[in-house]
């Protein structure tokens, strides 16, 4: 019954999340008005947005003016729902699986925006950062003074990542006179680093650059030089992945990696 309920509301917040990835990269509220449908302007009955259930009765498509839904809505509810669900059974009923699931959501969210948009909203990494250095103060045990000083650490760390990122961001520029990294991605990499701290920060970072290589190889591969100077990688959206991938097995990696040199 826990588990069922996690899904349900992962798929509820999953909802919410692709309203969100819709609205906030054009700047609009994700309060009002209503979700409308983007071809006719009908507006959705409450009947027809119901997480995932709706898309199925409705076989995908609009009912006003039978325009297709796009997958992407199903698939954030379910994987919200999962990725809930997974929190729970990794971490059972405590903080650090309510910390999780709110991680995921804000990093599932960045990468959905992401790969459209290749935008990353403020209205959610900057929350997104203050979030992860309460939770990492709040986690940290020893009273007040122990979470005061594991938050000022893991505000330390976040500045250290964005820092990071801006000096590869200049010294690209410098190199190409143009510009090879967005300053979303410096402060999404903060906010990881504040929710994930630096060691998982550092996988998080690797696995996210190499899976960027390898989808820009295989963008190339496939158009065959079209635009080749121009092609844009999301690098957020690897970022994020990689980033929920620290959330489940990234202490279990970054040790099996350290056990190496010992």
């Amino acid at each position: 019954m826990a588990g069922i309920f996690c899904g349900l509301l992962g798929l509820a917040f999953g909802s919410f999340l692709n309203v969100c990835i819709a609205r906030l990269p054009r700047h609009e509220s994700v309060v009002a008005p209503r979700s409308r449908c983007p071809e006719c302007g009908a507006p959705i009955r409450a009947r027809d947005n119901v997480p995932l259930l709706s898309f199925l009765v409705l076989r995908g498509r609009c009912r006003d003016c039978g325009a297709r839904i796009s997958w992407r809505y199903p698939a954030i509810e379910l994987t919200a729902a999962a990725l809930w669900v997974l929190c729970w059974l990794r971490f059972g009923w405590s903080l650090t699986a309510l910390g999780m699931a709110a991680s995921c959501f804000l990093l599932l969210g960045l990468a959905a925006m992401d790969a459209e948009t290749l935008i990353l909203p403020d209205a959610f990494t900057l929350p997104g950062i203050a979030l992860g250095v309460i939770y990492s103060g709040a986690v940290c045990g020893g009273g007040w003074l122990g979470g005061a000083r594991c938050a000022g650490v893991s505000l330390g760390w976040a500045v250290c990542a964005a820092a990071l990122i801006l000096a590869i961001r200049g010294l690209y520029w410098l190199a190409r006179r143009r510009e090879g990294m967005g300053l979303g991605d410096a402060k999404l990499f903060a906010m990881i680093t504040a929710w994930a701290g630096p060691a998982n920060a550092v996988l998080v970072f690797f696995l996210a650059v190499v899976g960027a290589a390898l989808y820009g190889l295989l963008w190339l591969g496939l158009h065959k030089g079209e635009g080749k100077a121009h092609a844009r990688v999301p690098l957020g959206s690897f970022l994020c992945a990689a980033a929920i991938y620290a959330v489940f097995e990234g202490q279990t990696t970054v040790d099996w990696y350290l056990g190496f040199f010992r």
